[in-house]
This record gives structure tokens, sequence and C-alpha cells, in this order.
């Protein structure tokens, strides 16, 4: 099924395995196979899922902080508020606490999402029932205000690393969540018009050359200036999405995606592309190749949705190669990886 904006569903799908290793695993390969009719549906399926998966492996213990009334000591003992209560009932002290407890943050997320997917017009009966059946061992668990959610609050360790790929679901979905409607249904954002879908985008291409292409030795780097006088104070990060390198040879690859891939210009009918994209790249690639060899390439990859504009340009910018192309999104997951098999390609040529 293909969504509003001319994406594949299913394609978001396998850009989300690449960017969650998760997903590769074989109890989320029938969701592979499924068409869905909306995004939010196929994160109800992967949600579905991955808590019933999580509720086999136990749900995550976290220590909680209780405050409580109590006759004998336990914990750490507010005195002075003990000593006001000692006033008001006898015997009676206020004891702070640490306990084990399911009733913690990451839980708390995961039951906030599976409500509201269950109460949205755009996830199939199917989807609802397996999140409702997944809820029944979650009654020890609060929901939370979506506004109050502290995101940065999430910490992970060895204990509780399965929850990752999930909280990343539950944040793309609750970020695009625009309000309810009278009748209590939800409504969400479409989901590649959010600030989610360009990081994933980003974090996808970046995952994919890790996997098929170790040699290239993919990551995401910084570049450093290249000053004369090695004064960088106030200087911006120059941060990349991808970088390549095969023998002495990088590819600088600036994953961009928009609503619309090119920009009207103001004066006349002609469209160009979005000049502080280019600007970016050049200054990446002059930056890096501080040996001036010309070895150091560009590529500004645009994602391809519902437009027909398909971009494949080549220029030569004072001695070095930058690059601008499209990756289609619009059809077959193959036709991608033929895409991103041929840019790899460039480096060995």
């Amino acid at each position: 099924m293909i969504d509003s904006k001319g994406i594949v569903i299913r394609n978001i799908y396998y850009m989300l395995a690449y960017a969650y290793q998760n997903l590769r695993q074989k109890n989320y390969t029938d969701i592979a196979a499924e068409d869905f009719e909306n995004i939010q549906d196929l994160f109800a399926a992967i949600l579905a899922e991955g808590i019933s998966s999580q509720l086999r492996c136990g749900l995550a213990l976290e220590y909680v902080q209780h405050s409580e009334e109590l006759t004998s000591l336990r914990g750490k003992m507010d005195v002075m508020a003990s000593y006001r209560l000692k006033k008001k009932r006898a015997g009676k002290l206020l004891c702070e606490y640490d306990e084990l407890s399911e009733n913690n943050l990451l839980n708390q997320i995961l039951k906030t999402t599976a409500f509201i997917l269950m109460r949205s017009k755009e996830v199939t009966r199917k989807n609802k029932i397996a999140l409702k059946r997944a809820m029944q061992l979650f009654s020890g668990v609060d929901t939370l205000e979506i506004s109050e959610i502290r995101w940065g609050r999430l910490c992970y360790h060895r204990n509780n690393q399965t929850y990752h790929m999930l909280m990343n679901i539950c944040y793309l979905l609750l970020r695009n969540l625009l309000a309810s409607t009278e009748k209590g249904e939800i409504q969400f954002a479409e989901f590649i018009d959010t600030q989610a879908m360009p990081r994933l985008y980003e974090k996808f291409i970046l995952e994919y050359y890790k996997r098929h292409f170790p040699e290239l030795h993919a990551h995401a780097s910084q570049i450093s200036w290249d000053t004369d006088d090695g004064y960088i104070d106030f200087l911006p990060t120059m941060q990349t999405d991808v970088s390549l390198y095969y023998g002495d040879k990088c590819l600088i690859i600036d994953a961009k995606y928009y609503r619309n891939t090119m920009q009207q210009n103001r004066n006349f009918d002609a469209k160009r592309l979005h000049s502080d994209n280019l600007y970016q790249i050049f200054s990446y690639v002059k930056n890096k190749d501080t040996l001036h060899k010309g070895n150091v390439m560009g590529l500004l990859l645009y994602a391809k949705t519902g437009e027909d504009i398909v971009l494949k340009r080549e220029y030569s910018l004072s001695g070095s190669k930058i690059m601008i192309r499209t990756l289609d999104l619009t059809g077959e997951f193959s036709l991608i990886q033929s895409q991103l098999n041929e840019i790899a390609a460039l480096l060995k040529l």
C-alpha cells in the first residue's frame, strides 16, 4: 500500500528494520509480508509483537521512590514531616524508600502508546485486539500525559536494551499526535511530513551501507575545519550523515528529506536546488580534502516521494566532484537497494 505522499508503506518498515536491528528477528517476519493501509497500523503491529516478545522475557523492573506513612522505619525518614505527623497521628513516620517496580517510565510509555493506538480509527481491529491482549499484564502500570513525558530521562543498560527499539517507535508515534476528536478518536499527522522521517531516512542509509558494504567503513563523522591558522572558535560543527571510504577515496553523503525536493525561484518560474544544501556539501568536501587531491566527493541524496522529479546530476566545482541524486522510495524495495548499490560503486570506479 502507498501512503498519501507516494511512499510504499512496506518500505518504511524496511527502513525501520535497518535502523533498528530488533526488527530483523524471526518474530517480525510476518509483519514484513503484510500490506498495511497506513503507517499507524504498521506501528501498531510492530508494537503488539514487540510488547508480546518483551512480556515473554519479562517487563523491565526499576527502583521507584515511594513516600509513605508507616508505623516503623523503612528506608530514609523525613524528619521534619515525621515530627509534624507525630503531633497529628501518634506513631506515624513519613518514610522514603526505593522499591523494584514495573510501574516505571519505560512501561508507562508502552502502555500510553498502546492505549492511544487502540483508540485510533487508523488501526485495524486485528492489531487493536493484539494490543489489548498484551496490555492485560500492564494492570500495575500507569499511563502518562504525552506532554509530560521526559524522553531525556530514558536510560538503557544491559537489562533493558530490548526496550530501545520499542521506545523509538513510541517516540515516532507520539510526536506525530495531533489531537483527539470529539468522538474520542485519535488523529495523527502525516508521518512523512514530520521531523521523524528525515532522521529515519538518514539512519536507514547509514545502516544500509554498514550492513551490505563493510569494506566502505560507513559512519557519520565530523569534519574538521581546514583553517590556515588553526583558530576554530565559534565555527559550527560539520557533522556528516554518511561518510564512505575506499582506499584513498571518500564519498560524503548528505541525506535530504523534504516535502518538495526543489525550491521555487522567487523571480523566475524555474526551480533550483536548495542553495543551503549545496553550500553545505561543498564545505564538507573542501574541508575534508585537506591535501587538495580531488579524491573526496560529495553527494546530495534527496528522497523522492510523491514528486515526478528525478535528479541525476554531476558538477565539478573547484576540482571536486559534487553529485545530486534522488532516491526513489515509491517503488519496490529491491529498486531502492539497486540505487544505493549504484552509489556505492561510484567509489570503486
